[in-house]
């Protein structure tokens, strides 16, 4: 594998960085930093989406906390004076080194401009004083995937002894059932983790558990752990939803987040299981079987080395090959483990990761899919990042048409 090529991709791209984006002490500005008043460094861990400590507990509190924003009460009301907003886009470039010149692998192999890869409107925050909000409106594929990317409204309860109970119906058009409720950071949520090679550095994003989904996370939160159970559906999308024949998929999560020694850290454990019989709603109409058989373990460790923050994350995930199978058509169980870590090598500012990746696609022969990832992440200011991530493929299948290495150059936002 070529890792000097890799180290040549991460050093220019650190350097244009530098070159280009002088450093800024601006705050964020997008959804919740308007609520509460605070910068975007209150809940998250060296950048946005990684959340720390507190963010996880404004997060299962559900968006409720008032701060410098002013507020209309009265009796059973509580909102906003105004509805807070933001802009979040990914404007990306790929590149893979592969000989195939047609199709989506040719693309990637001359270099592909994605502008949007992604663009939605996000509004959100604080509906009652125990009921929020969060909704990301589409701005790109709108026809096809309808004007919700996702929403959810959590209904929030004190249930005694420092314990939040939590209702929170949702529906997400690629976040999977995880959409409801998720705290961590090692992309057991699609969009909750470190590098934005999600299937090269997460377990869980390998084996496919990001799907469309609309259903109800009930939730039991301490800032020790939680627990999650959430009967849901699978639907294609908002604008060709696919409609239940009035069985549920059902999803499991656990979680414990201690702090030891100042680190603050978590572990858990992921389960999908259920079979459901569905109506595609083409022309015609297409019944179709699924099983949703899968497993997920996980763990976490932000702290501090010295001056500098370094985040830790390790995932293990396995797909079962049963009929039907949403996560795994092979003849044997679909599995990854991944190790990734991040140092602030100048201090909420500058990162440097890598990850690696063991895995298996289920193929009867040639199933070995390991990978290397080396990424970079600069912060022009506390709510843009350009994000630089080389992938290196050691695949027992023949990788010359689509290439063993992938390049992303990300700018990335939220105002």
């Amino acid at each position: 594998m070529k890792f000097k090529n890799a180290l040549g991709v991460l050093a220019g791209g650190a350097v244009s960085a530098l070159l280009l984006a002088l450093p800024q002490d601006a705050e964020a500005t997008p959804v919740f930093a308007r609520q509460t008043g605070m910068s975007c460094t209150a809940c998250h861990f060296q950048r946005y989406p990684m959340l720390n400590a507190f963010g996880r507990d404004f997060k299962a509190r559900g968006y409720v906390m008032k701060g410098a924003q002013q507020t209309i009460e009265d009796k059973d009301l509580s909102i906003p004076s105004s509805l807070n907003a933001g802009l979040v886009t990914k404007l990306r470039y790929q590149k893979k080194n592969g000989t195939q010149t047609t199709g989506t692998a040719g693309m990637l192999n001359d270099g592909e401009f994605q502008i949007p890869d992604e663009g939605f409107l996000a509004i959100g925050g604080r509906v009652a004083e125990n009921i929020g909000f969060q909704a990301e409106l589409n701005l790109k594929n709108v026809a096809e995937d309808g004007v919700f990317a996702g929403f959810k409204m959590p209904f929030v309860f004190d249930a005694g002894k420092d314990v939040i109970a939590s209702v929170i119906p949702f529906t997400t058009d690629s976040q999977g059932p995880a959409y409801g409720f998720e705290l961590l950071n090692t992309g057991a949520l699609r969009f909750s983790r470190s590098f934005e090679h999600r299937n090269e550095t997460s377990a869980q994003q390998y084996i496919g558990t990001a799907t469309a989904s609309t259903g109800a996370a009930l939730v039991a939160y301490h800032k020790y752990g939680y627990l999650n159970y959430t009967p849901y559906v699978m639907r294609a999308s908002n604008a060709a939803p696919e409609v239940s024949t009035g069985q549920m998929f059902s999803y499991l999560r656990g979680a414990l987040t201690p702090t030891l020694g100042g680190w603050d850290l978590a572990a858990g454990f992921q389960v999908w299981n259920g079979d459901a019989r569905y109506t595609e709603t083409a022309t015609p109409d297409i019944d179709v079987s699924q099983s949703a058989n899968a497993w997920a373990v996980d763990a976490q460790a932000q702290g501090n080395v010295g001056e500098l923050p370094l985040g830790v994350y390790l995932t293990y995930g396995s797909a079962d090959n049963s009929a039907n199978s949403i996560y795994n058509t092979g003849v044997d169980a679909k599995n990854a483990l991944t190790l990734a870590a991040e140092l602030g090598v100048i201090p909420y500012k500058l990162t440097l990761g890598a990850a690696y990746r063991s895995a298996s696609s289920g193929a009867a022969t040639l199933d070995g899919q390991d990978a290397v990832t080396l990424g970079m992440n600069y912060m022009v200011a506390k709510n843009v990042t350009v994000q630089i991530n080389h992938s290196f493929y050691s695949y027992d299948a023949d990788l010359d048409a689509t290439g063993d290495n992938l390049t992303t150059v990300m700018l990335y936002s939220a105002f």
